[in-house]
């Protein structure tokens, strides 16, 4: 009995210990990931994207505004911003404040769930069927937000199309608005010329992303699966809470022909879930290189290591 007493309160120590990392080290421990990932003309000079997604901002969390806001620092060209910006009513502000200097940059961006709707408590169970109902909480100021973006400059993807220079370059863009909320109108036909083709969507949806790959697209930016926010070393996310596979839960994966995908594990969480294990809050910097010479192709994005 001693023998059986002693596993099970070593067990729970352990339980207990590895809830308050996630909780009170992990969930706030800010880190930056930097892709290479090749996706421009042979000889073109790298152009910098910085990837912004899942903020799941509340007002009090000044410690992640303020991380956000150094990020402008990294002198990118040009910022995406991929929705689940608000958790609650009045984070707008906050938001704004952290995107601050940023603002002032080239941007573009689309919205997910919890920038329409606030989020509310779940069965996190439910995650690991893929087509399990979907509840929502109360309304949120989206339009405050969207006009504040658009008012910066910003260009509004939702179901659009755009273009933007941005490091001497020409970005032809198009985003779609939430597939889980069943928003999504793709605006399909051919590209306009330019130096690089860039979509945005929050949920990475495998029709969605293949949209874009049939239309030529470059790249596709994403977020939404929180790159499972619960990982397992050496095994990766239990879940994506989308289509995509467990190994594309996160970072920078070729998605189909010329086309790649980068999915953000993003910056925050549900505040009735406050935990992330061996998946800490990220923004990336994407450096977009020249595709290799003779047709040969990369398989994969090259990565460094995060900065916290």
């Amino acid at each position: 009995m001693r023998w059986g007493t002693r596993v099970f309160l070593g067990m729970v120590g352990a339980g207990a210990a590895t809830l308050a990392y996630s909780a009170l080290y992990e969930r706030v421990h800010w880190t930056l990931r930097r892709f290479d990932v090749p996706v421009l003309a042979q000889e073109a000079e790298p152009l910098r994207v910085l990837h912004i997604s899942d903020l799941h901002m509340l007002p009090g969390q000044h410690s992640k505004q303020e991380w956000v806001r150094s990020l402008d620092a990294l002198d990118p060209d040009f910022v995406a911003l991929t929705g689940d910006n608000l958790s609650s009513a009045d984070a707008v502000p906050s938001v704004l404040d952290a995107l601050g200097p940023l603002l002032r940059r080239p941007g573009a961006f689309v919205f997910g769930s919890n920038d329409y709707y606030g989020p509310v408590p779940k069965n996190p169970f439910k995650y690991f069927n893929q087509h399990h109902k979907r509840s929502h909480g109360p309304s949120l100021p989206w339009t405050d937000l969207r006009d504040a973006l658009a008012d910066s400059g910003w260009t509004d993807l939702t179901n659009a199309r755009g273009s933007v220079t941005a490091g001497g370059r020409v970005l032809s863009l198009g985003g779609v608005d939430d597939p889980h909320l069943k928003l999504d109108r793709y605006v399909s036909g051919p590209l306009e010329p330019a130096d690089l083709h860039l979509g945005l969507v929050h949920a990475p949806e495998p029709d969605v992303l293949d949209m874009f790959a049939a239309d030529g697209y470059d790249l596709v930016l994403a977020g939404h699966t929180h790159g499972g926010q619960l990982r397992v070393p050496g095994y990766g996310a239990l879940v994506t809470n989308c289509g995509i596979e467990r190994d594309l839960a996160r970072g920078a994966h070729r998605w189909s022909g010329d086309t790649w995908l980068h999915v953000s594990a993003g910056m925050g969480t549900s505040p009735y879930a406050p935990i992330r294990f061996a998946c800490p809050p990220e923004v990336s910097l994407l450096t977009l290189v020249p595709r290799p010479e003779h047709g040969v192709r990369d398989t994969r994005a090259h990565e460094s290591a995060g900065v916290g």
